[in-house]
């Protein structure tokens, strides 16, 4: 039978600047009583990367410019934390209340840059003042958990970056990834044929988003500390591939 099994690792341990984070991955594996088998995918949740690669901003050093002041009086957000959006960002796209939409210096859309206060808890005395950015290059963190765990265990496997993003047109937070390694970002049906032999023209599966939202469903949102999930079973044939994949070419978004 075709099953796909995700098992959240328990009790990973909080992570701080500096931490080696495939070995707190293997390590977590092993007092999970997991073997990783080739084929498995490590989906890892955004924050852990981050911390680990101390991503952390002070926004009591942050200078905001007059760009920022400007889109702080439109959403009353906090000017420095504009400033910091605004230096992740390759363009603005929406500023109103409570909201600031941009394009990420990545490619992709989405909310303040993905920078974040939840579950980050700071590096000094007055911890409201820490941010959490995003890792610099997700595709290359991704590649260098997966080499180095790949050498610990012998197997071939994927890992996936993950984040929680809104959408266009439906409510609520999902997850989807921002980078990746050895994992599919679309799987191209074009040309293959569905139940009734009609040739599939234009279907094309974010197959990483797919196996993102899965994976979000177990890690949770709030205090569930479930960072990391080993996924065995997925449907499609591992290869390299590069988060460029899922970016929409800005001439084909409708919703700008």
């Amino acid at each position: 039978m075709k099953s796909l099994h995700l098992t959240a690792l328990e009790a990973f341990p909080l992570v701080k600047p500096g931490d080696d984070l495939p070995d707190l991955i293997w390590l977590s594996l092993t007092e999970n009583n997991l073997q990783i088998q080739s084929g498995d995918i490590l989906v890892i949740a955004q924050k852990v990367v981050s911390k680990a690669e101390n991503r952390y901003r002070d926004l009591s050093k942050v200078i905001p410019s007059e760009n920022a002041e400007k889109l702080s009086r439109i959403t009353g957000k906090d000017p420095r934390f504009v400033e910091l959006v605004l230096q992740e960002s390759r363009s603005v796209l929406r500023a109103k209340t409570n909201t600031l939409i941009v394009e990420h210096r990545l490619g992709f859309v989405c909310a303040n840059a993905g920078i974040d206060h939840s579950n980050v808890d700071g590096l000094g005395n007055n911890t409201e003042d820490w941010m959490l950015m995003l890792p610099e290059d997700p595709d290359l963190s991704a590649a260098r958990i997966r080499e180095r765990l790949e050498k610990q265990t012998g197997c071939e496997i994927g890992v996936m970056i993950i984040d929680s993003h809104g959408r266009s047109w439906r409510m609520g937070i999902v997850g989807v990834a921002i980078g990746y390694s050895g994992v599919p970002g679309l799987v191209d049906m074009r040309g293959h044929k569905d139940l009734f032999g009609y040739e599939l023209k234009v279907t094309q599966i974010a197959a990483a988003d797919e196996l993102a939202a899965s994976a979000s469903l177990l890690m949770g949102q709030a205090d569930e500390s479930l960072p990391v999930v080993l996924v065995r079973g997925f449907p499609y044939p591992l290869r390299e591939s590069s988060f460029r994949e899922l970016i929409r070419p800005s001439d084909q978004d409708l919703f700008r």
